[in-house]
C-alpha cells in the first residue's frame, strides 16, 4: 500500500532540493522549512553549488541573486543549459525589470521570490516547482 505522507517510505521518495544563499540564518530557515517535504542540500556560495549539482541529481535549485563570489542568476541559466530538467527559482532582495527578463528568458525560472518571502508560500512554490518537472521513478 504505497501513500504519499507514508513516514517508512518518506526517505527514499523525497526529491533533492539544492539551496543556496550567502546569509546563514536565511539558508537555515529555508533548509528547515523544505527539510519535512525534500532532501535539502544547503549551500552558501556557487563554487559549492556546481560541485553538488556534479554529484547528484536535483529536482529544484534555489538560488539568491546576490552573492559573493557568484551570481544566482549566473548560475541559474547555466543551470538550465547543463540541467535542462530541473525547475529554477531565484530569490532576490530586489527584482530590477531587465534582471526579470534575463531571469524569464535565459534562466527559465520556475519562479522569482523577492525577499523577506513567506515560508509557507516558499515550500508551496518549491512543492509547485518539484511536480512541474514530473515525477521521479
Amino acid at each position: 500500500m504505497l501513500q504519499a505522507s507514508s513516514s517508512t517510505s518518506a526517505e527514499r521518495t523525497k526529491d533533492a532540493v539544492l539551496v543556496i544563499d550567502d546569509e546563514a540564518p536565511l539558508l537555515d530557515l529555508y533548509s528547515a522549512a523544505l527539510s519535512s517535504h525534500f532532501d535539502v542540500v544547503a549551500v552558501t556560495n556557487v563554487k559549492e553549488a556546481e560541485f553538488a549539482m556534479h554529484k547528484r541529481a536535483f529536482r529544484v535549485v534555489v538560488a539568491d541573486h546576490m552573492m559573493p563570489g557568484g551570481n544566482g542568476l549566473s548560475f541559474l541559466v547555466q543551470v538550465r543549459e547543463e540541467y535542462p530538467e530541473v525547475a529554477r527559482i531565484l530569490v532576490t532582495g530586489f527584482m530590477r525589470p531587465e534582471m526579470l527578463l534575463r531571469a524569464v528568458n535565459e534562466a527559465a525560472v520556475f519562479r522569482y521570490l523577492v525577499k523577506p518571502i513567506d515560508l509557507r508560500e516558499f515550500v508551496g512554490i518549491v512543492r509547485d516547482a518539484a511536480k512541474s518537472v514530473g515525477a521521479m521513478g
